[in-house]
């Protein structure tokens, strides 16, 4: 397996004893977003090419239409190379870095889609991480039948550790993700003031982003400062201990096209409070393994989690749930889904050719 990817300031290539070679590309740092990097296609086309030409894959596996994505499918292209292209993908992860105002954000947005149909159609199979996420890049012009949801997957073992709970500890409440816009941690921090005296709840904070500092000022605004402890980045088991301690974890997120931290969650065996936007009611089912709540409404999500707080059985019940709702996305599910796409692209490349090679996945524009 080999890895082409941004250059971080590593080496421009690294390989791991039993693990992918990695190659990187020349980048560039951004002033959006200090581990956000960019390649430029013209600077990086000469050694995609020569990669690809040495490597000599069977299939070319891209994860964004970005710089990166699209010089590698192209090079797949005119080499009748496979191509399988996966969209982690929306345009408010990258316009909230922005200040554009809403009206010029969303023209972005409109454009950043288009741009994106465009480089992705030329994939024989495009898949994305939930039906949601499916459905997202039909409406908005990627059509054809070789679209499919596949699961990011998840070592469930990992999370799977006991629940580190000690009597007179309070109730803890945890997000986990980057600190960015999209990711609405102040309306949790608003929260706080609306649950209920009789419960002695405490939030943390896990993760880091451009962001950080707007929380922070937020819960001392709020009075809430003593109650919440804002960890940034942490270590592995760091951050499996705080799955481990907490007793509800919440995302208020509206751009999640899976959320890796709410499945991680779930396979720690807690119940969820999540925003009832994107891909979120894919893996919080209502009532069930948790609640959802109507994104921004702050008095909502107050007492959703003034529900599953304040009811030890229910919090049992529902993280009983979690587990088994995240058993669909095992990452051996994952991997053998890629398998059998990877196969099937290969096939589809034969078959056609490179004169004559039809691409399942088109633009409906």
């Amino acid at each position: 397996m080999h890895v082409i990817c941004p250059a971080t300031g590593a080496g421009p290539e690294r390989a791991t004893p039993g693990g992918p070679a990695v190659h990187r590309l020349a980048s560039h740092g951004t002033p959006f977003h200090p581990t956000f990097r960019v390649c430029l296609p013209w600077q990086i086309r000469g050694s995609a090419a020569r990669l690809l030409d040495r490597i000599a894959p069977d299939v070319v596996h891209v994860q964004s239409h970005f710089a990166v994505g699209r010089t590698l499918i192209s090079a797949a292209r005119r080499a009748a190379v496979a191509v399988v292209a996966t969209n982690h993908f929306m345009p408010e992860n990258l316009v909230g870095h922005t200040s554009l105002p809403d009206r010029l954000a969303a023209a972005a947005s409109r454009l950043a889609w288009r741009d994106f149909v465009r480089v992705f159609h030329r994939a024989q199979i495009v898949t994305a991480p939930t039906p949601r996420a499916v459905r997202l890049m039909r409406e908005h012009g990627l059509a054809g039948d070789a679209v499919f949801p596949v699961s990011c997957g998840l070592d469930l073992r990992r999370f799977a550790q006991p629940a580190a709970k000690h009597q007179g500890e309070g109730l803890r409440v945890l997000f986990v993700g980057r600190l960015d816009a999209e990711k609405n941690v102040g309306e949790l921090l608003r929260a706080l003031p609306l649950l209920p005296a009789r419960l002695p709840v405490t939030a943390e904070i896990v993760g880091d982003g451009s962001r950080r500092r707007d929380p922070e000022d937020l819960a001392r605004a709020l009075g809430v400062a003593d109650r919440v402890t804002f960890h940034g980045l942490v270590g592995d088991q760091e951050l499996l201990d705080a799955y481990a301690r907490c007793d509800v974890f919440c995302m208020p997120g509206t751009a999640e096209l899976q959320s890796l931290a709410t499945m991680e969650a779930m396979a720690a065996g807690k119940p969820g409070v999540a925003a009832d936007a994107t891909a979120l009611p894919h893996l919080v089912h209502q009532g069930r393994n948790g609640l959802l709540f109507p994104p921004g409404d702050v008095p909502a999500l107050a007492a959703a989690l003034g529900s599953i707080l304040g009811d030890p059985e229910g919090r049992t019940r529902m993280g009983e749930a979690s587990r088994e709702i995240v058993a669909r996305h095992d990452i051996g599910l994952t991997l053998d889904a890629f398998e059998t796409l990877y196969q099937e692209a290969a096939k589809l490349t034969t078959a056609h050719g490179r004169e004559n090679h039809e691409h399942t996945a088109h633009s409906g524009r």
